[in-house]
């Protein structure tokens, strides 16, 4: 089988030749830019001179290139927006040093001078006359939010403030999809994963807006949670507003991409803590199911493409919602959470719903466990969710910076080992 084919089978809960495998086609699949350039270096894929050029900034991750797709066997592409977390093109690259020394390429409207204390502060659309958006914390790998929360005036609150970064598609952006696919679809055999702008209703990574120069509204992270209980008929007027617009794009972007995708990822709002969901089943399937199930019925109704949710920690009491959502795929599958064990949810949920990721445990094994524990986890996990397909192996969330090389290695043998049907 070709990936495409691969992908496919796994999608429709089948078992394929072996298990596909994924990196870098989401967001929240991908590899930080100093992990992969240890595991480019360490597997002498790594061309002299070459820097890690950085296709997600916010997060850090690196570019998953034909070398590294060769090498892991990845079956997947990601076709990403136009512009990035920060509301700018990836684009027009310029060299820069990560604070550990990893060499990597930047977009031009990337900052990279630090401030006083030795942060690197980052600007919505690079333009520094607005205070910053986020900032890298002196010695860190990543972008924080800035929170640039108004003075709340309850009578003034207006929910198209808190939609300001909900708008139609542009002929721009949508050339954008038409180009980027049809290359991945003719020049790969890979299966295609596509982001859809606009899609995740309050996914907390995006309300503070780090793309916004002066957001409005809401953007405070703590005043945006108790809005869900304080403020309900606020929030439901712009997921209403954000849910009409992401309807049009999903037309618009169908029309320009057609069935040369396979997956569509929706959603990136995280529902779980360590220890359970954030809120309740209730308050879930009143605030949200709605209007995530109006996006995935009409991409059941008018494509042949799957869905994507992303939400991390233990969600076990709200899946069952998620697959009356319509939800194909859940990632990332946080095995280490509380009542997310993975015999369990493949046996409740393993004929309803795909697990894309759950392949090793990102919070402690990877980065702490020896080479060998590292391999039974893999092992354990992969022959468990394996079982009549519906599965795609990836970590739990991204592979971060700082996880030792030898332990990338032993996962990478260890899915090899256990990978084929």
């Amino acid at each position: 089988m070709n990936s495409r084919e691969r992908v496919a089978k796994v999608l429709n809960h089948e078992e394929a030749d072996r298990v596909p495998i994924e990196f870098g086609a989401t967001m929240t699949s991908g590899i930080m830019a100093s992990a992969l350039y240890r595991i480019k270096k360490h597997y002498g894929i790594l061309e002299k001179g070459e820097r890690i050029k950085i296709t997600e900034p916010y997060q850090m991750l690196g570019e998953i290139d034909e070398r590294v797709r060769d090498l892991l066997g990845i079956d997947v592409a990601g076709i990403f927006p136009l512009k990035n977390m920060f509301g700018f093109r990836n684009e027009n690259w310029k060299e820069w040093t990560l604070f550990d020394g990893t060499p990597i390429l930047v977009p031009e409207k990337f900052n990279t001078e630090p401030d006083e204390n030795g942060n690197i502060p980052m600007y919505a659309e690079g333009d520094k006359s607005y205070p910053p958006a986020a900032v890298m914390p002196k010695g860190g790998f990543y972008f924080d939010s800035i929170i640039r929360q108004k003075p709340i005036s309850e009578d003034k609150l207006d929910p198209e403030d808190n939609a300001e970064e909900f708008a139609p598609v542009s002929a721009e952006d949508l050339e954008h999809f038409r180009t980027k696919v049809t290359e991945a679809y003719e020049n790969t055999e890979c299966a295609i994963a596509i982001t859809v702008p606009g899609a995740g209703f309050g996914d907390i990574a995006l309300v503070p807006a780090p793309f916004l120069k002066d957001p409005k509204g809401i953007r405070d992270v703590a005043e945006w949670y108790m809005s869900i209980a304080l403020r309900p008929d606020y929030i439901k007027k712009i997921f209403e507003i954000q849910s009409e617009i992401a309807i049009e794009n999903l037309s618009a972007i169908y029309k320009a991409v057609g069935d040369k995708v396979q997956v569509a990822f929706i959603s990136g709002t995280d529902f779980g803590s360590q220890n359970g969901p954030m809120i309740s089943e209730a308050t879930y399937r009143e605030m949200f199911f709605p209007f995530q199930k109006k996006l995935n019925d009409w991409v059941h109704k008018n494509t042949s493409w799957k869905t994507f949710i992303h939400t991390c920690g233990s969600i076990e009491p709200l899946m069952e919602g998620f697959v009356e959502a319509g939800f194909d795929i859940l990632n990332p599958v946080q095995c280490s959470a509380e009542n997310m064990e993975a015999s369990t949810l493949k046996a409740k949920y393993g004929d309803k719903i795909v697990f894309w990721g759950g392949g090793v445990d990102t919070q402690k094994t990877l980065p702490f466990g020896t080479p060998q524990e590292v391999v039974m986890e893999v092992t354990e996990r992969t022959q468990t969710f394996k079982k009549n397909g519906g599965f795609v192996f990836n970590t739990i969330h991204n592979l971060q910076a700082g996880v030792p090389i030898e332990n990338i290695v032993a996962m990478v043998e260890a899915y090899r080992e256990n990978c084929v049907y």
